[in-house]
């Protein structure tokens, strides 16, 4: 369950956002900066995340490669976690 940054309701969503994403009460994109795990107003390029590239419109849809969707599973523990959990998952005895 993660909130729209733009109406600020809940939203039921699994996986990764794609650019086509929508919130389904307000109709903005989901895959944009302000929706990101990454957005930071006070850092460079208003993104926490380094390597991104400058991204000039955040309210609207965009290609960002390092997009993590704010308040979803993937956003709480990060891509290195869920690939070691993935990692353990898989080889696990029965």
């Amino acid at each position: 369950m993660i909130k729209c940054s733009f109406c600020d309701k809940e939203i039921e969503f699994e996986g990764r956002a794609s650019r086509n994403d929508t919130c389904p009460h307000c109709g903005r994109d989901l895959h944009c900066c302000l929706q990101c795990k990454f957005y930071d107003p006070g850092s460079y390029n208003e993104c926490k995340e380094v390597s991104a590239e400058r991204v000039v419109d955040k309210e609207r849809a965009n290609i960002c490669e390092y997009f993590v969707l704010n308040g979803t599973k993937e956003s709480k523990f990060g891509r290195k976690a869920m690939a070691k959990q993935a990692l353990e998952d898989l080889f696990k005895k029965k």
